[in-house]
């Protein structure tokens, strides 16, 4: 589900300016290295003992003074711990993909975590509102071993028989609501239910 407009438009001037930029210049919490790439595509070769492969596209691409690299995903958010719990799959499997493309030569990738901004004042002068979004930074611990357990049942999953679908199953909704915005004008697809 995309994200509303205003916080695609935060994102992406948050985004816009980052290339050749040391990360740790952006708030003294942050991780030293250059970033180098931001909004990448992501293809992985099939990941060991699944019929499954990543594909994706991250937020920002750091190189790290040891040369390895550090992938970050950026987020428009309340800075809570639970985003770390509720994050780590998918850089996990952005990791994945980087160490593991289908082309191209491998990203060492040593470090993952969330970059959050979230609003906490706000100024006005000559006519302008200014929020101030200070950056915080959530490291995300690397399990390599949870990510390919999880990719398995993930593998799982998906050959086995489709679920019977429920009135309080919300992928069911987002899947029937899905069909109907493809049939109906612009104006109406903004008002997505939930």
């Amino acid at each position: 589900m995309p994200m509303p407009g205003v916080f695609s438009a935060i994102n992406t001037r948050i985004q816009g300016d980052l290339i050749g930029k040391n990360l740790s210049s952006l708030g003294k919490d942050l991780p030293e290295g250059e970033i180098i790439n931001q909004e990448g595509w992501v293809d992985s070769k099939i990941v060991p003992g699944t019929s499954v492969f990543i594909k994706g596209k991250y937020d920002l691409l750091v190189k790290n003074p040891d040369k390895t690299h550090t992938l970050v995903d950026l987020k428009i958010s309340q800075p809570h711990e639970d985003k770390i719990d509720k994050y780590k799959t998918q850089l996990a499997a952005y990791k994945f993909a980087l160490e593991n493309p289908k082309f191209g030569d491998p990203i060492k990738t040593t470090r993952i975590g969330l970059l959050i901004f979230y609003p906490d004042k706000i100024t006005f002068e000559n006519g302008t509102a200014r929020l101030d979004f200070p950056p915080r930074w959530l490291e995300v611990p690397i399990d390599e071993k949870g990510f390919l357990q999880f990719m398995i049942s993930i593998d799982k999953l998906l050959a086995g028989p489709l679920p019977e679908e429920s009135e309080t199953c919300k992928w069911c909704q987002y899947r029937h609501v899905g069909e109907q915005i493809s049939h109906k004008n612009k104006e109406e697809k903004d008002d997505i239910p939930f």
